[in-house]
């Protein structure tokens, strides 16, 4: 009898049964430890879930479900619906064709992203070895797989671009260089999950940062891409989406059962602390690629009526959901919206050489009118700036659009310190930055929700350099922009650069 045979008999005689009569008892895989206790198979260091006994886990239950083989069934779609699109788009003259900005946003897309995906699957896979729940831990097993998948799909595409554009390969070199924007991310990345235990991974990746953050990002990229008509980088956005819009609801359950037991003071720190942060760092990615780097012809909207919208208006409602509050923070967060991400455009284009993707200014007259009517006093505040940068472009002076000295860094998020535009640091409405003194080292910050952060567990950010702390402290010789360039890995080909070669300034 060959095979076919025998599974055409095994399907005849095998009762065949709906999932809901089966998914339950396959899911929920537990037993009883008889050579070791419970806490020695869950250490509250990696687990995090001792405030809770463990029957109080058993109704921990994912909204998405899914078995192994739809799993690998749609992965295998997705996989070769993707990659067929790569092999067809990378024959093509597309990439060429892109707006510069644009190029702009996949260069720091793959290289600040493709090694925390890589990285992420060690958050999903201590999730899956120790959470308390069954159930948990079969879904984040399935989290393992997509963050495995998502690093190879974003380290392979930008190989593909070599040719046409070598910084493509900061998708595999960012991370094991220490440029400012590596150090800023690293960290995030660390405190995210690295250094995690399961419960607080749960709700500050999964709840926190990937469906607040990362799911409406991909989903606004993925957007932009196919109006841009980058074909290639929305399918992978795309792809990449659908699984975390899977996995991201590991955090809902979890947070529930916390709130059911009476830890909502805990859920809340959780929470507070890593959506001040998820923010920092979309800010400075997102915000700088939805409203200077994207085509204007193919912005559907500003970087502020984004998070309004997909923010503000969706994701904040589930706090109240759950019974949980705003951050205290929130109104300092919605502040900033107006202003933030422009006074980090101002900085990272006058810092260009120190990325590896060339910033465009997006400071063109049209550009500055949308700016104007998305951000109303735009021209007023920002503007000022933009307009000297312009003057000593048209002088021909392009030594005095470059900096003469590094700026502050907050000791937290590894950010400059910036200030809105037309404020001066130390003014009544804009302390100079926020200090803070830890075991004889001063630790500088910011805002208050940075300084909050590292004074609610010091210990746990304590020791941390900063890109200016290397340089006063001899990490970085010779002590100048030079040495900063070559401690931070950028050759000279390497180095940013102006994304249209100032066509934008010109009269």
């Amino acid at each position: 009898m060959n095979r076919w045979d025998e599974r055409q008999v095994r399907e005849a005689i095998m009762p065949k049964l709906s999932r809901s009569d089966w998914y339950d008892l396959s899911r929920d895989t537990n037993w009883t430890f008889r050579y070791v206790t419970e806490e020695a198979a869950f250490p509250e260091e990696l687990s995090g879930s001792h405030r809770i006994p463990s029957d109080g886990w058993e109704r921990w239950d994912e909204p998405y479900k899914i078995s192994y083989r739809e799993y690998v069934h749609n992965q295998v779609t997705k996989d070769t619906t993707t990659y067929s699109l790569k092999n067809a788009v990378g024959r093509s003259k597309l990439f060429d064709q892109l707006d510069p900005g644009w190029k702009s946003v996949i260069l720091a897309h793959y290289g600040a992203i493709t090694m925390p995906e890589f990285l992420a699957s060690i958050g999903e896979a201590r999730m899956a070895r120790f959470g308390r729940a069954a159930a948990w831990r079969n879904t984040a097993t399935f989290g393992a797989l997509d963050e495995m998948r998502h690093g190879q799909i974003q380290a392979f595409f930008p190989y593909g671009l070599l040719d046409k554009e070598p910084r493509a390969d900061w998708a595999l070199k960012a991370f094991h260089t220490d440029n400012w924007v590596v150090l800023a991310v690293r960290h995030l990345f660390d405190d995210m999950f690295l250094a995690n235990d399961a419960v607080s991974m749960a709700l500050q990746l999964t709840f926190t940062f990937e469906t607040g953050f990362t799911n409406l990002q991909f989903l606004g990229m993925a957007a932009d891409a196919m109006d841009v008509g980058d074909l290639e980088f929305g399918a992978l956005i795309s792809s990449i989406q659908t699984d975390e819009a899977r996995h991201s609801q590991q955090g809902e359950p979890t947070i529930k059962i916390l709130l059911e037991n009476g830890h909502k003071k805990w859920g809340q720190f959780l929470i507070d602390h890593m959506f001040w942060r998820s923010w920092r760092a979309f800010a400075v990615l997102t915000g700088l690629s939805m409203d200077y780097y994207t085509p204007l012809e193919s912005r559907r909207m500003s970087f502020k009526e984004f998070i309004e919208d997909w923010v503000i208006k969706q994701f904040a409602e589930q706090f109240h959901d759950f019974g949980l509050d705003r951050p205290w923070y929130w109104e300092e967060f919605v502040r900033e919206l107006s202003w933030y991400h422009h006074a980090i455009q101002l900085g990272v284009w006058t810092y260009r050489p120190t990325v590896w993707w060339n910033p465009d200014a997006g400071a063109s007259a049209a550009e500055r009118a949308w700016l104007e009517e998305k951000y109303p006093g735009w021209n007023d505040t920002f503007g000022k700036n933009w307009d000297v940068i312009q003057d000593n472009l048209r002088k021909g002076d392009v030594a005095a659009t470059f900096p003469e000295t590094l700026p502050l860094m907050c000791n937290l998020c590894q950010i400059p310190i910036v200030r809105p535009a037309g404020v001066t640091a130390g003014a009544l409405d804009s302390p100079a930055p926020l200090r803070h003194t830890y075991e004889g080292r001063i630790y500088q910050f910011c805002s208050e929700p940075c300084k909050w952060i590292f004074t609610s567990r010091p210990e746990r950010f304590a020791g941390h350099k900063s890109l200016v702390d290397r340089l006063l402290t001899g990490d970085i010789t010779p002590p100048d922009l030079g040495g900063v360039l070559r401690y931070m890995g950028l050759s000279e080909a390497e180095q940013g650069r102006d994304a249209t070669d100032y066509d934008w300034a010109r009269p």
